[in-house]
């Protein structure tokens, strides 16, 4: 089949400016769409931390970017590409906006102008293709950071029978973030009040950028099939069921892959010992080097869970906090590392002090101690209230670290509950969102590593054996891509 022009427009991609799972979806995604021939582009802001001379970004034009009653803003962009791949980054530079110390925000606290930053950079993605001559098949827009993109399509980039005719597939990947602005933001759209209503862009009042997106979108996707169900349920979609259930044959879900090169205990030049599904044996050196680097007591025969996590409400860092101490009554060690919420970091850390010898946590981003805590546990836990897909779940499961988790979304989708009866399974799971059945299950995962050492080395072979690669996702997307097309094209004058 013929290969394909694509258009990423996003507000983060590794390795150029990141702060969550969607810099590492981008930058693996987009490197397998390019693998497979597709023509792959990507326009992002020009933040501040971007490092220019590192990644050897060059000037490519400078263009002034209609907004609305606000006026024309002159912007520069930068091009480069993505390391290690055929992928070309356009990064646009306007410093009023982009030249801050966080990406979203500063000190937890999102920047108040964030819905002109953003629509910026939609406008500015689809005023460079002009400027550029570029003619993609489809503009890939990601959360609400750039969906404006299909809104602005509908409106300014498909008028007339002869102009650019771009399908467009607007992926989900956190519906609690919709981006829900005042509505003056309608000016600088420049779209006509008449979106303004509730099956558009209006949200009691305000104006909602992803509820927007939804409506105008060829096709709209989020990233496990199971989520692609939950966002249809007013508990999981955050007030906007009803277009979700609008647009409901035009819904898909596909998983998120990993980046196996980095995520190998083979290779992982991170933790102590390299190890393999065929000889497993050098994971015990990993885990006495993790307990010894958290001031733990060295014990192989003690179970050791780990969680890396933010701390935060979805990832229910609540139910874990309520469950701790009936937890630590197991004869169980436990690790955890993460940042997030201001009650989280002192309450942990009462727990450390009061059982040094069982819990421990470090707060903040170390991704060597990630490495350390996912190959060196014996069970990963992820009690998340919602996941749309979740990745430290499926980088666990390749270091034989059998998850315990929620049953949601993509958990739901990547972990394999255990079948005690068939020797079946890749981990543990749990159905309700409460901390009883969190400690239910770290207890029944306790039992099982104490009592039936087949079960948990067949279960842990089993994990290791699965494989959630980018590739295999690029295929999914490539097959949506042309689903969107051919709407497109059947849709069309």
């Amino acid at each position: 089949m013929p290969s394909l022009s694509i258009l990423m427009v996003a507000a983060e991609m590794a390795p150029f400016a990141k702060e969550g799972g969607l810099g590492d979806v981008l930058h693996g995604l987009s490197r397998a769409l390019a693998r497979l021939g597709h023509d792959v582009r990507a326009v992002l802001p020009c933040y501040a931390s971007i490092d220019a001379d590192r990644y050897d970004l060059r000037y490519c034009l400078s263009m002034d970017v209609p907004m609305g009653v606000l006026g024309r803003f002159p912007v520069e962009v930068l091009e480069g590409q993505v390391p290690g791949s055929g992928v070309t980054a356009y990064f646009i530079r306007h410093d009023p906006y982009y030249a801050r110390r966080g990406l979203y925000g500063h000190d937890g606290e999102g920047y108040t102008d964030n819905d002109r930053r953003y629509v910026l950079l939609c406008r500015a993605a689809l005023e460079l293709t002009r400027a550029l001559g570029l003619r993609p098949d489809v503009v890939h827009a990601h959360d609400w950071q750039a969906a404006a993109v299909p809104v602005y399509l509908d409106n300014f980039y498909r008028t007339g029978s002869g102009d650019w005719k771009p399908a467009s597939l607007l992926t989900i990947h956190n519906m609690l973030q919709q981006g829900v602005f005042d509505k003056s933001l309608m000016d600088v759209l420049e779209i006509g009040w008449e979106h303004f209503h509730f099956r558009d862009l209006e949200f009691f009042d305000r104006v909602n950028l992803l509820k927007g997106g939804i409506y105008h979108a060829t096709i709209i996707n989020t990233v496990s099939p199971s989520h692609a169900w939950e966002i249809r349920r007013p508990d999981f979609a955050y007030g906007i069921d009803g277009v979700v259930r609008d647009r409901g044959l035009d819904l898909f879900g596909i998983l998120n892959g990993v980046d196996y090169e980095e995520w190998n205990p083979e290779t992982d030049r991170l933790i102590a010992a390299a190890y393999s599904e065929q000889d497993r044996s050098n994971k015990a050196l990993c885990k006495s080097d993790l307990q010894r680097a958290l001031g733990l007591p060295v014990k192989a025969g003690v179970p050791l869970f780990g969680s890396v996590s933010r701390l935060v409400k979805q990832k229910g860092i609540d139910l874990l906090a309520e469950a701790m101490d009936r937890i630590l009554g197991l004869d169980v060690q436990f690790a955890l590392l993460g940042s997030g919420e201001p009650w989280a970091h002192p309450f942990f850390d009462g727990i450390a002090r009061v059982h040094p010898e069982k819990f421990s946590c470090r707060f903040g981003f170390d991704n060597g101690l990630a490495h350390k805590i996912i190959a060196g546990s014996d069970f990963f836990v992820m009690p998340s209230r919602f996941e749309p897909c979740g990745l430290t779940q499926m980088y666990a499961m390749r270091y034989g670290t059998l998850p315990v988790v929620h049953a949601t979304g993509g958990l739901d989708d990547t972990v394999e509950n255990f079948d005690e009866a068939g020797f079946k399974g890749t981990g543990f799971k749990f159905y309700a969102a409460t901390a009883g059945a969190l400690y239910d299950t770290i207890g029944w995962a306790t039992h099982t590593y104490y009592h039936n050492e087949r079960a948990i080395g067949t279960l842990a072979l089993r994990a290791m054996s699965k494989r959630f690669t980018w590739e295999d996702a690029a295929g999914r997307y490539e097959d949506l891509y042309r689903i969107a097309v051919r709407r497109k094209a059947e849709a069309s004058p």
